[in-house]
Formats: structure tokens, C-alpha cells, sequence
């Protein structure tokens, strides 16, 4: 009978024990609750870049590899093709605990040329409570468009709109000093927001060119997978020359044709004062800076095939129109660029592709002599992300 009593409380005593460990215990605490120094929590390092190299071709005789007209018959002699070295980007980005992180990007490409106010085009140090509230302080992008979300070293295309390069000399896009706030305002992150305060005079300025700062904000939603809509508006000056402003909208879509075929839209609209040209203007008495403006427009849609090769990835065919006006209150001379291009992923994530296209840029008024003239660009560029 003894025995039979200790084997049984054998058994039930081995229950229990199995009962128990398939318990989830209540009480326990998570691994940041059993840490006294966050310190070095999750810290590490890690490098990366791009490198994008290019051959273009001018197929105007009169016009350079830059844009620009030159007359022949005074014996000027542009440069109608070369080779060259675009991006040669580095990035650092060190994550000294779980809420600290530090991020530099230098572009080394332009050391080729006149490297002052280059070179150096992220340098920030950003903190992360969660995904509703972040903050980075130092030199970035602002989040004032479609190209400023997109990472730095993916470019789709020739380059960047030529929308994007016009606000960024006017301190709306690009490289600025300051400080941004950003994050999620809604649970499933459907519904975002960016906000900032920066110097407005573009990057690796000593200090800002007058006491006026630049402040912008954007608002993002996904309205429906894969489609996001964005507003954006901005208020601010450069060098004293009066409190301007800039607004916009843009659109992204990803719709799925087949198992292998994408096609991929983005459009983007913008206007915005034009510091640049109220500044250097010589007109007596000058206009207000309201009278100064600069408007575009963009359509981009991208025809993706996933080919799936082991050597070959994906086939994109796009086509970005353009449509922009500088300076159209004082200055009307719209400018329509179209680039078709074919890219050839060799890796995922474009981590290595070859691109071929041609730009085609048409102006309403031709000025000899200059960059505004009518020209067609052929190119061929190889990419490749680290």
C-alpha cells in the first residue's frame, strides 16, 4: 500500500510540475525592466553608401553635357560628352543605445569639383521615444515632398525632379540645419506626421544669413494599401529677404497587374517664393517677395517586371514628366523635361542596376548662352548600394 501511495504522489508530483512550467508567469519583467544602465543598450555601428558612375551625351551640337548653349562659330567649344563620378556617398550611422543615434552621410564625389558647402550633406543626431514622437537636430532633409521619404541613395532615374533642386536652392528642400519632429499619429501608422524648424540657407552654413527660421509641416495618409496622399506648407525667408511661403501635394501608388508585373506611381505639385530671384533682382522699387514665385509639377509612373533571375532581378520601364516655371510672375519661361528609362536590377533593393534613358528638356523661350535652352541628354549609369 506504501508503495503504491509514493508512486502516485510520483505522478501527481510530476503533473504539476509540467502544469506549472506551461503557466505564463504574470510577474515576470521584460529585459529593459532588469536593466540598471541603458548606456550601451542595443548599441552598435554600422557603414553603408552608394557609388553611381555615368556616361552622358549631348546630342545637340550646340549645347554642352551641362544644359548649356555655347556658338560655335565663335570658336567656343563645349564638352558634349564625358564620364563621370555622380555619388560617391558614405554613411555612418551609430545607435548608442536603444532611444540615441547619431547618422553622417558625406558625398565624396564632390571633392571633384569646388568642394566648398558640399561634401558633408547629413549630419544629425536624432531620438526616438516611440513610433509617435521622434526628433532629430543638426543638417538633413526635411520631410517636404515625396523625394525627401525616399532614402537618399535610391534614385529611380536620371536624378532627382528638377522640382526638387529648384525649392532645395531656395531652402525649401534638400540639406538644411535645424531641428524636426516626426512619427505616427494614428495606431496603425496609416496617418503620419513631420514638423520643423531649421536655418533656411541651405547645408554647411557657419549660421543662418538673417534671424528669420524656416518652418514647415507635412501630413501623410495611407488611404487605401499601397496608395498614400500628402499636403505640405512651409513659411520662411533667405538673407533678409522677407517671410515667403511654399505649399504642396503628392501621391503614391503601388498596384499589383500581376504575380510579376507592378506598375508604381508617384506626382507630386508644388509652389513656393523664390528667394534666389527676388534677392538678386534689380527692379526699381522692388517687389514684394509675393511677386516672386516658382511652381511645379511631376508624373512619374514606373512599369516594374520581377524577372527573378539569379543574376537579374527586376526590369523597370518609367517615364517622368515634368512641368516647371521658375520665376513665373517676373520671368515666365515654363520648362518641360521628359525622361523615359529602362533599369536593370542585377540586385534587390537596387543594391546594383544599369540605367539608360535619355533626358529630353524643352524650353518655351530659348536664351542663347545659357541653360535655359532647349536640349536632349542620352545617358548610361551603373549604381551600386553598400
Amino acid at each position: 500500500m506504501r508503495t503504491h501511495l509514493l508512486l502516485l504522489l510520483a505522478v501527481a508530483s510530476i503533473y504539476c510540475t509540467n502544469i506549472s512550467a506551461q503557466q505564463k508567469d504574470e510577474t515576470s519583467l521584460t529585459e529593459a525592466d532588469t536593466i540598471s544602465n541603458f548606456s550601451a543598450f542595443k548599441r552598435s555601428l554600422s557603414f553603408s553608401g552608394v557609388l553611381q558612375t555615368r556616361y552622358m551625351a549631348s546630342l545637340n551640337d550646340q549645347v554642352d553635357v551641362n544644359g548649356k548653349h555655347f556658338n560655335p562659330s565663335t570658336g567656343a567649344k563645349g564638352v558634349r560628352n564625358t564620364f563621370l563620378v555622380k555619388r560617391a556617398r558614405i554613411m555612418v550611422k551609430a545607435n548608442i543605445n536603444d532611444h540615441f543615434s547619431a547618422n553622417i552621410l558625406a558625398n565624396l564625389a564632390d571633392f571633384n569639383g569646388t568642394p566648398a558647402n558640399k561634401v558633408l550633406e547629413n549630419a544629425y543626431i536624432k531620438y526616438s521615444l516611440n513610433k509617435y514622437f521622434n526628433v532629430q537636430a543638426g543638417q538633413f532633409r526635411p520631410f517636404f515632398g515625396i523625394e525627401d521619404a525616399i532614402a537618399v541613395d535610391i534614385i529611380r532615374t536620371l536624378d532627382f525632379s528638377n522640382q526638387y533642386y529648384a525649392f532645395g536652392r531656395n531652402g525649401w528642400q534638400s540639406f538644411q540645419i535645424g531641428l524636426s519632429v516626426f512619427g505616427q499619429l494614428s495606431k496603425d501608422g496609416n496617418l503620419r506626421y513631420f514638423a520643423g524648424v531649421y536655418n533656411g540657407n541651405n547645408r554647411n552654413q557657419p549660421t543662418d544669413d538673417d534671424n528669420t527660421k524656416n518652418v514647415y509641416g507635412r501630413l501623410e495618409a495611407t488611404i487605401a494599401p499601397d496608395f498614400t496622399v500628402a499636403m505640405n506648407a512651409g513659411l520662411g525667408s533667405m538673407a533678409g529677404s522677407g517671410t515667403g511661403n511654399a505649399w504642396g501635394g503628392d501621391a503614391t501608388a503601388k498596384i499589383d497587374l500581376t504575380s510579376r508585373w507592378q506598375l508604381l506611381v508617384m506626382a507630386e505639385y508644388k509652389s513656393g517664393s523664390d528667394f534666389l530671384a527676388h534677392n538678386s533682382s534689380t527692379i526699381t522699387p522692388k517687389p514684394a517677395i509675393s511677386q516672386f514665385r516658382t511652381r511645379g509639377f511631376y508624373f512619374f509612373p514606373t512599369l516594374r517586371y520581377e524577372y527573378e533571375h539569379p543574376r537579374v532581378r527586376a526590369i523597370e520601364l518609367s517615364t517622368r514628366c515634368e512641368w516647371l516655371d521658375e520665376n513665373y510672375k517676373q520671368a515666365k519661361n515654363g520648362r518641360q523635361t521628359i525622361i523615359p528609362n529602362v533599369s536593370l536590377i542585377f540586385a534587390d533593393n537596387f543594391y546594383a542596376a544599369l540605367q539608360v534613358g535619355v533626358a529630353i528638356d524643352r524650353y518655351k523661350h530659348d536664351i542663347r548662352l545659357t541653360n535655359a535652352y532647349s536640349y536632349n541628354l542620352a545617358y548610361a549609369q551603373l549604381q551600386i548600394r553598400f
